[in-house]
């Protein structure tokens, strides 16, 4: 048996047109190459479906041929070519379990480029190969074509920005050493901007960072119009780490300046963290506050949300402790290190409001059980402690 093959590998078949793959038979695939033209008429996949019909109709036409013959359309996945391999493998498996003939099976691949042929050794692990077609458009060579094409390029959003924004880029190296020129700049100020915009354009593009900030776009924006208090707690959170970080800085810089030897990392770090952990404990407190706000609004709110602020109360006495113990000792610049007496205390009062917060909201939950979710799936613990 002779098995005429077009290979999809980047499922272009199913992607566009839903159309289940494997695809058997001459007319079940001649209907999803019509219903891939329709969805696409540009895409090089319909002539390697067309094609394949072709090749099958020719095998059947030509006397010489004594074999039955076949065709059946395979597709790969849109995410990396071993993970396609793998795919084209699996349906190939399908399709020689569907012809259940005794006959030796060989194909003959239909693809429309290199990359559709890196699939052959999977392909040749399977069944013995007669041959492989490369389906090649041919197009008019005059200068309209050239220019159709170039303008069909250049209207892709995704191509042109791909395109024209690294050219514009070098395009602009020359009046920018004019103007460097004129400003007495060095020359290396110039090529450094440009390789800085290359640069971060290539880390946008290849990292697609577009997708993640129109995802932040839209979510600022929905938090607006729907009136969500963290946008506002959020930006007041982001300030206080802010001040809290000057704050530390700060306190670094006047025990540096004070003391007469260096200062160990240790004890730099608990100068910092001293300073400012009073501040990151208000960010966290208003940001806590501001969710559990959110949620009680959604109507999705449960006792156990007020915990949040509690630890954050509990981690940041036990912190202030911890980096008080370890100050250094520097009259001049007003830090002293915190006895064990006062680190103890520090400790138990963080270890108790966080102990007590998580019982008493606990026991809150189960007096007073929440209602049903918006999404129905209701608090069923609660419902059980209530009866």
């Amino acid at each position: 048996m002779i098995l005429v093959l077009p290979v999809d590998l980047d499922d272009d078949l199913g992607r566009k047109t839903g159309v289940r793959t494997p695809v058997i038979g001459r007319d079940e695939v001649e209907d999803a190459a019509v219903q891939l033209a329709t969805a696409d008429p540009e895409d090089s996949d319909v002539n390697v479906l067309f094609q394949a019909i072709n090749a099958y109709e020719d095998l059947r036409a030509d006397p010489t041929v004594d074999e039955e013959v076949a065709v059946a359309a395979v597709t790969g996945v849109n995410e990396g070519d071993v993970k396609a391999n793998r795919a084209v493998g699996e349906e190939i498996d399908t399709v020689l379990a569907a012809l259940s003939t005794g006959e030796e099976v060989r194909a003959i691949v239909i693809t429309d480029g290199a990359q559709d042929e890196s699939v052959l050794p999977v392909i040749r692990s399977r069944v013995p190969l007669d041959g492989v077609r490369r389906v090649v458009v041919r197009q008019a060579q005059d200068l309209e074509s050239i220019y159709y094409t170039m303008k069909q390029v250049l209207s892709d959003p995704e191509t042109r920005g791909t395109i024209l924004i690294p050219l514009g880029v070098l395009l602009l190296v020359y009046p920018f050493s004019v103007i460097a020129g004129m400003l007495e700049l060095p020359g290396a100020v110039v090529f450094g901007s440009i390789s800085t915009l290359l640069g971060l354009y290539s880390l946008w593009r290849g990292l697609g960072l577009e997708e993640t900030v129109d995802g932040l776009a839209e979510r600022a924006r929905t938090g607006l119009y729907a009136g969500r208090v963290t946008i506002v707690t959020y930006l007041v959170a982001l300030a206080l780490l802010v001040i809290g970080g000057v704050q530390g800085l700060d306190a670094l810089a006047v025990a540096e300046a004070a003391e007469t030897g260096e200062i160990p990392i240790a004890q730099r770090l608990a100068v910092f963290v001293h300073a400012s952990v009073q501040w990151a404990a208000a960010a966290g407190v208003t940001s806590s506050l501001g969710q559990v706000t959110d949620e009680y609004l959604a109507e999705r709110f449960r006792w156990r949300y007020l915990n949040a602020p509690f630890y954050v109360a509990a981690i940041a006495i036990v912190l202030y402790g911890l980096s008080g113990y370890f100050l250094p000792d520097v009259p001049a610049a007003g830090t002293a290190p915190l006895s064990l007496a006062r680190l103890a205390l520090a400790l138990t009062a963080g270890t108790l409001i966080g102990v007590l917060s998580t019982l008493t909201f606990a026991v809150a939950e189960s007096w007073f059980p929440q209602e049903a979710d918006a999404d129905g799936d209701g608090d069923r613990e609660g419902e059980t402690g209530a009866i």
